[in-house]
C-alpha cells in the first residue's frame, strides 16, 4: 500500500510518499510544492495541480493530511484550510481515501511526545525511513504524517484482530 502524506501550506506544501508491505516501510519520494508569490487562488491551483501530479505518478491508495491548527490568527488558519482543501480535492478522481491527523498526534506517534519540535520529528523520520540525509523540513513533516497514518492503521488492525 502506498501512502501520501501532506503537510499543507499556502506557500510551501510538503509531500511524502511511503510504501508499506506487511511490517516493512519503504521511502518512495518526498519534496515540496512551492507556490511562490501571487494571489491566493493562483497558489491554491498550484497546490492542486502539484498534488494531482504526485498522485498520478505514485498512485497512492491512501492520503494522510495534517489538520488545521487554530492559533491566534484566524485569517492564517482559514488560508491554511484552503491550501489543505486544494490538496484533498486533488485526490478525489483517483478514489484515494483521506485520513486526518492533529499535529500533536503526529508528533506523539513519531517521537513519543506531542510537544516535540520539528527537528526531533525530522530526526525520527530520517531514522525510521533509513534516509542518508535530512529531508527538507516541510517534506519531513509530510513523511511524518504518512508514518503516523501507517502506525495508526497497523495498530487499529492489530487491535481488531485481538493482538493488542
Amino acid at each position: 500500500m502506498r501512502i501520501l502524506g501532506i503537510d499543507p501550506g499556502s506557500r510551501v506544501t510538503g509531500y511524502g510518499v511511503i510504501e508499506v508491505t506487511g511490517r516493512e516501510t519503504r521511502y518512495v519520494d518526498s519534496g515540496c510544492i512551492r507556490t511562490g508569490g501571487g494571489d491566493l487562488p493562483g497558489r491554491l491551483k498550484k497546490i492542486y495541480l502539484g498534488t494531482r501530479e504526485i498522485v498520478q505518478r505514485y498512485k497512492p491508495q491512501e492520503m494522510a493530511v495534517e489538520q488545521v491548527f487554530m492559533g491566534k490568527n484566524a485569517k492564517s488558519a482559514l488560508i491554511l484550510g484552503q491550501a489543505r482543501a486544494s490538496a484533498i480535492c486533488a485526490v478525489f478522481d483517483d478514489d484515494v481515501i483521506v485520513y486526518e491527523y492533529a499535529a500533536r498526534q503526529i508528533k506523539q506517534a513519531l517521537v513519543g511526545k506531542g510537544s516535540a519540535d520539528k527537528t526531533q520529528v525530522q530526526h525520527m523520520v530520517k531514522i525510521l525511513l533509513k534516509l542518508q540525509g535530512d529531508p527538507q523540513m516541510d517534506a519531513s513533516d509530510a513523511l511524518a504524517v504518512a508514518l503516523c497514518h501507517m502506525h495508526t492503521d497497523q495498530t487499529a488492525k492489530a487491535t481488531a484482530r485481538g493482538l493488542v
